[in-house]
């Protein structure tokens, strides 16, 4: 019987209609930042900014340990000369830009409802972009955060998937065992994270591609849970 289900949130509870590596679009959103906040940007200042977002590009340069949103940008503004005391305020601004037309998918809100009408627990462990704050990456879920018991991001952890540590951190807080929870998103990562940690995987394919990550049941979209948790 599962005890708790656990959820990726981008491309799983919610929609961003951008790419999934942002590198190509770190210049229109520091050009939109400085824009917003009233302060020019040099073209070496650009390019500075270019590699340390490169570097901690997650896409391109994968981790395990996740890093804080000051340490990533607390290095950008040490090789410019922007005021450091701006920091919150590009944070905010650059954030933004990326999550204009984030969505949370129609049929998230009544299926997690029905999910915690069943008793069952819920919780979400995702990989913050940049590290990002919480108060964005957990602000996407809109109305969606009252269903959850747990709302995780790598922050909370400080280790990234594929790594397991951040569901057998979910699972010890909700005093059952990792078989008990299963795992539902939509990249590998999500799969082998699940099974690095003794759970189930599944995977969520929005898509018509043809997807195999391993996974132990594959869904189309969240209505699908509700059948694969009764069997479960």
């Amino acid at each position: 019987m599962i005890k708790a289900i656990v959820f990726d949130i981008g491309q799983t509870l919610t929609y961003y209609p951008i790419p999934l590596n942002w590198s190509k679009l770190y210049r229109p959103a520091f050009e939109a930042v400085s824009n917003k906040l009233g302060f020019d940007i040099s073209e070496e200042e650009y390019s500075h900014i270019g590699n340390v977002l490169i570097k901690y590009n997650a896409r391109i340069n994968p981790r395990d340990v996740e890093v804080s949103s000051d340490e990533v940008f607390g290095e950008i503004l040490e090789g410019t000369n922007i005021k450091k005391k701006l920091i919150n305020d590009i944070k905010r601004e650059f954030y933004s830009f990326f999550r204009t037309d984030v969505k949370v998918y129609p049929e998230a809100d009544p299926i997690l409802k029905e999910l915690k009408r069943k008793n069952i627990l819920l919780a979400t462990l995702s990989d913050v972009p940049y590290g990002m704050d919480n108060e964005y990456a957990l602000g996407d879920l809109g109305e969606l955060v009252k269903y959850i018991d747990l709302p995780y991001t790598s922050n909370d952890i400080g280790y990234r998937k594929p790594l397991g540590i951040g569901l057998i951190k979910l699972a010890e807080e909700f005093h059952i065992n990792p078989s008990e929870l299963v795992f539902v998103g939509d990249e590998i990562k999500d799969i082998e994270c699940a099974h690095n940690a003794g759970a189930k995987g599944i995977l969520i394919n929005r898509s018509d591609e043809d997807k195999n990550f391993g996974q132990d049941y594959m869904i189309k979209d969240l209505n699908d849970l509700m059948e694969l948790v009764s069997i479960l």
